[in-house]
């Protein structure tokens, strides 16, 4: 069995992807401030949690694998470049968390710690915390690698590209050349036939933005899903977002709820059990700020 730390953890990417691969994991904890996410979560392991009041007293909850996809908005391209330095109260500066965390488990330490963020953190304005933080894993027993991967490169078709930083307890670097590249699904496998006129672009400021349009006194266009869509976004009914589907007639929809869990790597019935509890907002979000299930796999398939 893998035991599980999910630190900032979603809708539960990475323990979905060990659940797709048969590995026997239990989570001995999951930490998330977004009710609704948790909702999501808890839908999706309904038969795998415990609710039951016991004594932890000689349990093993010493983790496996640590995962902590901590907050991107204050380091994204398109967020407010707050920054992470320690002390500074931003969301993303919660990372320090996650090494206080490490720190305070004295002979417990993972032996696996995995961190994804956005791109940013290499920036220039941004890399003295990226080199921080590997520097205090070093200082705490770890060897680190890091690479920035594609999710169209793990059979998903959706281009993201996301830093994951992979760090292991006295032990040689990840070798990140190990992980295996899976062909990418085919788009018509993910778009769904939608008939509801929901999804249909009508508002006069994305109307603007469509192929063709005249009115040029916006910024950025809209742009039709071909091979791929764009980096799934927390909402869709803003310009940039993930891109549009033709219908057919000039007109043009958005991407579905269904659609975006699907090009994060969730199946129907994962994203069936999260509809029951929360509504298209929240669908949307969780989407966005979740880890393509794909590459999990692949960092799995190596490390286990």
């Amino acid at each position: 069995m893998v035991q599980i730390l999910e630190l900032f953890g979603g809708i539960g990417s990475p323990r979905i992807a060990l659940r797709n691969l048969g590995i026997e994991t239990k989570s001995i904890d999951y930490v998330e401030i977004d009710v609704k996410a948790v909702r999501s979560y808890n839908a999706i392991f309904e038969n795998d949690l415990d609710y039951t009041t016991q004594s932890v007293v000689d349990w093993n909850l010493r983790p496996d694998i640590l995962i902590h996809g901590s907050p991107c908005q204050d380091i994204s391209a398109i967020g407010k470049k707050a920054g992470a330095d320690k002390g500074s109260g931003t969301r993303s500066s919660l990372m320090w968390e996650t090494l206080n965390i490490i720190k305070q488990m004295g002979a417990w330490k993972p032996r696996v710690v995995i961190w994804e963020n956005v791109k940013g953190v290499l920036y220039k304005n941004m890399r003295n915390n990226f080199n921080l933080y590997l520097e205090e894993m070093q200082s705490l027993g770890y060897s680190n690698s890091f690479q920035v991967l594609d999710a169209r490169d793990f059979g998903l078709p959706q281009k993201r590209h996301r830093v994951f930083t992979v760090s292991l307890l006295q032990s040689e670097p990840f070798n990140f050349n190990l992980l295996k590249h899976k062909k990418m699904v085919d788009i018509r496998e993910i778009i769904e036939k939608v008939t509801s006129d929901d999804y249909i672009i009508k508002s006069p400021s994305m109307l603007s933005r469509l192929p063709g349009a005249s009115d040029s006194s916006f910024g950025g266009r809209l742009i039709p899903i071909e091979e791929w869509s764009y980096t799934i976004t927390t909402k869709q009914n803003r310009c940039p977002n993930s891109g549009i589907v033709p219908v057919g007639n000039n007109q043009y929809r958005l991407l579905t709820e269904k659609e975006c869990w699907r090009l994060q790597g969730y199946t129907d019935e994962d994203y069936n059990a999260a509809a029951s509890v929360n509504g298209r907002t929240a669908l949307y979000t969780q989407a966005g700020n979740s880890i393509p299930v794909g590459i999990f796999e692949s960092l799995f398939e190596v490390l286990i």
